[in-house]
């Protein structure tokens, strides 16, 4: 965590965050743009993040998003939660379309095979994640979907 980390939680909690996602991911690339990769928003906010690319499930062609993680153990934890939207981000359906993915996490590149959980496995990643980011108890709040959470693991 770093010394905005409560300032990132403050504003992630704002209930119309939702609405601001697009310009949200687009500071993002800029500011990966700008660093060469080095940082993005969630870097400057003190934030575990990695860089997911997975193929596009009709295209084929390999799409990357930046997302904050989790990490647990050698593992990854990452959430659909799309700031507690109605709808599920694409890069969900994309994973699911998929065995494997590249993830860049700390300027390493990394293949990683997922499993999404459910029950209690779901529950104890929930857990540990809110831990990192309180604010997905909102974002559930949010929502009438369940947020889906999966697992990575390097391969």
């Amino acid at each position: 965590m770093g010394l905005l980390t409560p300032v990132a939680v403050k504003i992630g909690s704002i209930s119309w965050m939702p609405k601001l996602l697009p310009q949200i991911v687009w500071a993002d690339n800029v500011v990966h743009r700008v660093t060469r990769d080095r940082y993005g928003i969630l870097d400057i906010a003190g934030l575990p993040n990695l860089v997911l690319t997975v193929p596009g499930r009709k295209s084929g062609i390999p799409r990357s998003t930046n997302l904050l993680t989790v990490p647990d153990g050698d593992d990854w934890l990452i959430a659909g939660s799309y700031f507690g939207a109605p709808k599920t981000p694409l890069w969900v359906a994309n994973l699911r379309a998929t065995e494997t993915a590249e993830i860049t996490y700390r300027r390493k590149d990394q293949r990683v095979s997922w499993r999404e959980l459910s029950g209690a496995d779901r529950d104890a990643a929930w857990q540990t994640m809110r831990a990192t980011w309180p604010n997905f108890d909102k974002y559930a709040e949010r929502t009438d979907r369940l947020i889906p959470v999966f697992r990575l693991t390097a391969v």
